[in-house]
């Protein structure tokens, strides 16, 4: 049976809203262990906007002398790349791949639902291959 992005997804997800600074989101990330952080528009409104990973935090916050009160979305990720919880695993691993992202935010109705991971993708054993292939994808230089 072809299980869909919503069986696998992570659910437990806590966004910053855009009006944070780059302080509150490593804040975040130590006390959620993660370095990804997705950024939705308002605390009510969980509309993505963006994300922030923690190579974000280092090459748009630290290496470019800004402070901790900087806004998120000097430092974040716009153009995002995201998949509905109805997509199958198998679509969501080529998109990985074809993207070369390790982590999709999963929106519904222009919500954030959940996350994505390789990692969530590989625990699912029918789609081990999948997220082989996608992990190979991912780590090779794109031309």
């Amino acid at each position: 049976m072809n299980k869909n992005v919503s069986d696998v997804m992570s659910t437990n997800v806590v966004p910053v809203s855009l009006d944070k600074h780059v302080y509150d989101v490593a804040l975040n990330m130590k006390e959620y262990d993660t370095g990804f952080i997705p950024i939705v528009e308002t605390e009510d409104h969980r509309k993505l906007v963006g994300v922030v990973t923690d190579r974000d935090l280092v090459l748009r916050g630290i290496a470019s002398k800004n402070p901790g009160s900087t806004k998120v979305s000097e430092v974040m990720t716009a153009d995002v790349h995201t998949v509905n919880s109805t997509a199958s695993i198998d679509e969501a691993a080529k998109m990985m791949a074809a993207h070369q992202v390790r982590r999709l935010p999963v929106v519904d109705n222009g919500e954030l639902v959940g996350i994505l991971s390789l990692g969530d993708i590989a625990t699912e054993s029918s789609s081990q291959n999948n997220a082989g292939s996608a992990l190979t994808d991912i780590s090779e230089p794109s031309h």
